[in-house]
């Protein structure tokens, strides 16, 4: 059985834990709120724009714009979005084991990838395993401002515009609620004609009247779609990382108080254990005295 001060020093060391998780869950619940709110007004807004453009795609031709162009998927670039730290449950690792998943289904087709990693978590995890990525993003975690996804839609405009790649997708975690967080995979480029029926198409397609033209408005709508779409994901991935780190800190933090519990109990039963083994010397000594 261990000392009494080993003990007393591990009990003083799980509390010191339980106060720094704790201390993460109330600074994780902050940004939350804050990145949260980003998102929310994002959201609408960026849902309307994919929409929208994906009327208009349709009754344009599709030469007339160089991300319209559809071509055979030979290159597809997989956008793979995580965080830069670690500490909250399986937000990385799901990520990550969907991208792969995905990958490795692409690449069993014969189809080339080409990857581009936002996070330090994404871009450790290909690097360990010798997997060449075309352009890595890191320290963007904490950070997102619009001009963030503007540097990453242009790099990814530019390879598609050039016709390096055919096709783009984006995987990320989309914040569903504070438990729950739902890893989604979105086709960025190029952008397919409208599938649904009934009043949305209604909406968004048929004839239009282009004022200025339609290759003007194009140019400046379509770039503008793909940051869009990008910051719209940055922003989910922040809300959605910073909730299931206050999760993780929660769950971190309960636990060490059913620790601190159980090694006080110990503590107790050895103290206690110590106490009888002195009181049974001390007694064993006065019998040996009166003897």
């Amino acid at each position: 059985m261990p000392n009494l001060r080993d003990i007393k020093n591990r009990i003083q060391a799980v509390k010191n834990t339980g106060k720094i998780t704790k201390a993460m869950k109330m600074v994780a619940a902050a940004k939350l709120r804050k990145a949260q709110d980003a998102m929310m007004r994002v959201r609408p807004y960026s849902n309307k724009m994919r929409s929208i453009l994906t009327g208009l795609s349709s009754g344009v031709e599709r030469e007339l714009h160089p991300l319209l162009a559809v071509r055979p998927r030979r290159t597809v670039e997989v956008i793979v979005m995580t965080g830069d730290k670690g500490l909250c449950g399986a937000f990385n690792a799901n990520i990550i084991k969907e991208a792969s998943k995905f990958v490795n289904g692409l690449t069993s087709e014969g189809f080339t990838v080409s990857l581009t990693t936002i996070g330090r978590k994404a871009s450790d995890y290909f690097r360990r395993r010798h997997i060449k990525t075309r352009k890595s993003w890191t320290g963007l975690s904490g950070k997102i401002v619009y001009t963030n996804a503007q540097k990453v839609a242009r790099e990814v405009i530019d390879a598609y515009a050039a016709e390096d790649i055919d096709e783009v997708f984006l995987v990320y975690n989309e914040f569903k609620s504070v438990m729950m967080q739902n890893v989604t995979k979105v086709k960025l480029l190029p952008i397919e004609p409208f599938e649904e029926d009934g009043e949305n198409r209604a909406m968004v397609t048929g004839d239009f009247i282009f004022e200025p033209s339609e290759k003007e408005i194009l140019n400046r709508l379509l770039p503008k779609n793909i940051e869009i779409q990008i910051y719209r994901a940055l922003l989910e991935s922040q809300a959605a990382e910073e909730a299931a780190r206050m999760t993780a800190m929660e769950n971190a933090t309960k636990n060490t108080n059913e620790l601190v519990e159980k090694l006080t109990l110990q503590y107790n039963k050895a103290r206690q254990a110590a106490i009888t083994t002195e009181l049974m010397d001390i007694v064993g000594g006065a019998e040996a005295i009166k003897q």
